[in-house]
């Protein structure tokens, strides 16, 4: 029989428990400011975190050095390295990502539509808040700044938790956020750093600090989400994996396919965005794929492929069965070569992730039928998986991609971090 003490909590934990109750409800005071807090006020405050940012970029690569360091010394592959780095081009971008957010139009508020009923009531849809939002991260520091500043653009509080390695890093970038809000008059409990790397924090979080949290947003590996999506007792927004698809049809212009291939597999391999595995119409593939391998190799990428893929280019390693299902985040590309689009969106069907596809063709039929059957949450013609990024949608930045179905599939940026209620404006009207 298990003893009753087992169960009982450490005074660590009880202190732990108290300190994250106290930021819960510090979010919730805050999130009560922010839904009716005007634009100004919200695009200052993100206008003087930049600022901050830029000023501070000695700071925080000092912050991130210790980060890095460390990470190197536990044996951290390069593209979770790679994700950890900051220099002063990645923090001047950071800086500029958060005045792109600034300058976007405010979601707060907005009439999403309005009509009026036969007995004069007149009803709108409008954006409002989602409240409080968790945001669990690991080894991307960048997301300090990107989730705070998207939580404040659509009047949201955030509770911040990123990983251990990159904890030096996201407090220095968390003190330039607290500045900027206090700049601009604004509680500091709008945006709040989870003080430890303690991991109990985090299955606090998922339970919803008591009914503090209304939205978790994990980024960050498979283990992360599996976790979130598993113990959370609040709704998720994620996505599970990249596993992400070019198909080259038989159509397709073979320079742009060429350059497409590789830029979505080699521009950053460790994002989710990045092109796991590359299908081939067979009916291209004599003269498409050897001059495709050829520039992955000189890339650096190692290129793995099934039986047709081999036969046409000695140079292809074997690919297993565990390979069309692999989120390598490395230089590493399965290939495979498929009877047409029908068969490349089976394979997607079979073994994709749901995130992010791309066809390359000429063929606008072919086009169509690809882009309306993938049932992913972002699908391109003619263009690189890497597009798949909210700053490149034009939202300024992303928290992440979501993969879900029922609120917001794709980048979420401000807009998909509101919900919507029904404003009902009448003249005295009873039912009958």
């Amino acid at each position: 029989m298990t003893n009753i003490s087992e169960f009982k909590l450490s005074n660590a934990d009880k202190n732990l428990t108290q300190i994250m109750a106290d930021l819960g409800q510090a979010a919730r005071r805050a999130a009560a400011i922010l839904a009716t807090t005007d634009r100004e006020t919200k695009n200052s405050a993100l206008n003087y975190m930049a600022e901050s940012i830029r000023k501070q970029s000695g700071a925080i690569i000092q912050a991130n050095r210790l980060d890095v360091a460390a990470a190197k010394e536990r044996g951290v592959n390069d593209a979770l390295l790679d994700r950890l780095n900051l220099n002063a081009d990645r923090i001047s971008s950071i800086a500029s990502g958060i005045e792109a957010i600034a300058a976007l139009t405010d979601p707060v508020g907005e009439i999403m539509a309005a009509w009026e009923r036969p007995n004069g009531l007149r009803i709108a849809r409008v954006r409002v808040p989602l409240g409080v939002i968790g945001i669990i991260y690991e080894s991307r520091p960048n997301v300090t700044a990107d989730a705070g500043a998207l939580c404040l653009k659509a009047g949201n509080a955030a509770i911040l938790r990123g990983g251990s390695e990159s904890h030096h890093s996201a407090r220095a970038i968390h003190a330039c956020l607290v500045e900027g809000l206090a700049q601009a008059g604004l509680p500091a409990a709008t945006i709040q750093l989870v003080p430890t790397t303690d991991r109990t924090a985090v299955g606090i979080m998922l339970g919803g600090i008591d009914g503090s949290i209304d939205v978790i947003i994990p980024r960050g590996g498979k283990g992360l989400v599996e976790r979130v999506q598993r113990e959370a007792r609040v709704p998720v927004l994620s996505h599970l994996e990249g596993i992400c698809h070019v198909y080259i049809d038989g159509q397709a212009d073979l320079e742009m396919a060429r350059a497409v291939a590789v830029n979505a597999k080699m521009r950053r391999t460790g994002i989710c965005g990045a092109a796991e595995t590359l299908l081939i119409d067979r009916a291209i593939a004599a003269n498409a794929l050897s001059p495709i391998v050829t520039d992955l190799i000189d890339a650096g990428c190692e290129v793995r492929g099934d039986a047709a893929a081999r036969a046409i280019d000695k140079r292809i390693v074997p690919a297993t069965e565990e390979d069309w299902s692999t989120e390598y985040l490395d230089a590493i590309l399965a290939v495979k070569i498929v009877d047409g689009v029908d068969a490349a969106i089976d394979h997607i069907a079979a073994f994709g992730s749901h995130h992010t596809e791309s066809i390359v063709t000429e063929d606008l039929g072919a086009a169509e039928r690809f882009l309306t059957q993938v049932d992913s949450a972002i699908v391109l013609h003619n263009a690189s998986t890497q597009f798949a990024d909210g700053g490149e949608f034009g939202m300024g930045a992303e928290i992440g991609i979501s993969t879900g179905k029922l609120h917001s599939p794709g980048p979420v940026g401000a807009e998909q971090l509101t919900t919507f209620k029904y404003i009902v404006r009448g003249t005295g009207q009873i039912r009958p």
